[in-house]
């Protein structure tokens, strides 16, 4: 068994070099002078695509708008290095020209300043993606780590419908339980949970419960399995831990409604301060460990090479790398 499988190497490691690579969700500090370029790492890891966050619940429109500008210039600037990515054939050309193809998520709603208008702004200005609640209750909604969820409120029903109208994708991660299921019910276009771990795997309020990861597919999205260790397990970032949770989604919705949204954060000590500036965002159960850990971008192959070790079919590996996230921005972007 040991020499079949070593024969086989050679060839998967070609296949994951032709592998569309797609990261639905990662962090540099939110800060103008951030070094953009640290985005590259994915690249090295072979990935040909990455949303990065741009804004989130203590950011209004101007922080955001100032961290997105410096990060979209840093990026139209280096054309041998990235492309914007406006739309899912930019990925696709990002792939072929060994580049990297870049947008923009935001986690919340309030970067939006209580107007549906804006949407369409950070939609020319290259956000893809956008969750509408992140972790507490916002006009839109209740988060996760609500004690009383309301569901998605009448504004928030209006920004899903102009999310849908303008081609930004609808997410549900961070969203307490009543206003995913609200948000995957309202939708007419397919919604993400770009970057949650599985609750049946590891019981964090964080995390999604089955029937949620259902409705999500239903829509024909896709949850991509993040690499926090805190969701994973107990702060456990082995690539066993994250493909643990791949099994399990994979089980309930099939390898088509499954990806991979790391939420990499590039700077530790970017968190711990998010942590302590904002401590009514983030319950206790994020302040048990002397540090948060992440799984890193140069970990994509190992994990690859495990779902194949998993037995995993090369279509199914294919899908779960990459193909899957990009048919929803195949079905959703304009």
């Amino acid at each position: 068994m040991k020499q079949e499988y070593a024969t086989k190497q050679p060839d998967f490691a070609a296949e994951y070099a032709q592998a569309l690579v797609w990261e639905q969700h990662c962090c540099l500090p939110l800060a103008p002078d951030t070094r953009v370029d640290e985005l590259w790492r994915y690249a090295e890891a072979g990935a040909s695509f990455v949303s990065v966050n741009v804004g989130y619940a203590p950011h209004d429109i101007a922080d955001t708008i100032t961290v997105l500008s410096a990060f979209r210039r840093h990026l139209l600037m280096n054309p041998d290095r990235y492309v914007m990515a406006d739309s899912a054939d930019d990925v696709i050309r990002a792939k072929a020209t060994g580049r990297l193809a870049v947008a923009f998520d935001l986690e919340d709603t309030r970067p939006l300043g209580g107007r549906i208008d804006t949407v369409q702004t950070y939609y020319d200005l290259g956000v893809r993606t956008m969750l509408l609640t992140y972790n507490q209750r916002n006009a839109a909604g209740s988060g996760c780590h609500d004690d009383l969820d309301g569901g998605l409120t009448e504004f928030g029903r209006r920004v899903v419908a102009e999310m849908n109208r303008v081609g930004m994708v609808v997410d549900a991660t961070h969203c307490s339980y009543r206003t995913s299921m609200d948000i995957f019910e309202a939708s007419t276009a397919p919604v993400v949970l770009s970057h949650s771990a599985t609750r049946a795997v590891h019981d964090h309020e964080r995390n999604v419960w089955d029937d949620q990861i259902q409705a999500c597919a239903a829509t024909d999205g896709v949850v991509g399995i993040n690499g926090v260790g805190i969701f994973l397990g107990d702060n456990d970032t082995s690539t066993e831990a994250l493909v643990r949770h791949v099994d399990h989604a994979v089980g309930l919705v099939g390898w088509e409604h499954v990806g991979l949204g790391l939420d990499f954060c590039f700077e530790f000590d970017d968190v711990n301060g998010e942590l302590t500036q904002n401590p009514d965002l983030f319950p206790p159960s994020y302040e048990q460990w002397d540090r948060i850990d992440f799984i890193e971008p140069e970990r994509l192959p190992a994990i690859a090479t495990a779902l194949v070790e998993r037995g995993y079919a090369s279509e199914a590996v294919r899908g779960i790398l990459g193909e899957n996230f990009l048919r929803v921005a195949q079905n959703v972007w304009r």
